[in-house]
């Protein structure tokens, strides 16, 4: 399961996120997302974890927790799936 992490401080590392989300289960992947340019951290982030009990343990514990000084989102990633089309503004020719 892909886990969203938010709200989380310019200061955590993915080896911080790593270890609080091993003591739940197996944790394959931790990904910090930085600024192209920069290199600064966003303030958000994604975990996988190959067990969907575990990774619904992990949600349920950690989802309002502080980490960092912050209280942190954690949710269950969308799955990027399809997404709603915006209605096109066209113009009339009065």
């Amino acid at each position: 399961m892909n886990i969203y992490l938010g709200n989380l401080a310019f200061s955590t590392t993915e080896e911080t996120l790593e270890t609080m989300f091993s003591e739940f289960g197996l944790v394959e992947s931790v990904k910090v997302i930085k600024d192209r340019f920069s290199g600064r951290p966003k303030g958000f982030g994604f975990i996988e974890m190959p067990s969907n009990s575990e990774a619904d343990q992990a949600i349920k514990a950690l989802n309002g927790n502080r980490i960092d000084g912050n209280f942190v989102k954690v949710r269950p990633a969308d799955s990027g799936g399809k997404k709603k089309k915006k209605r096109s503004f066209r113009r009339r020719g009065y």
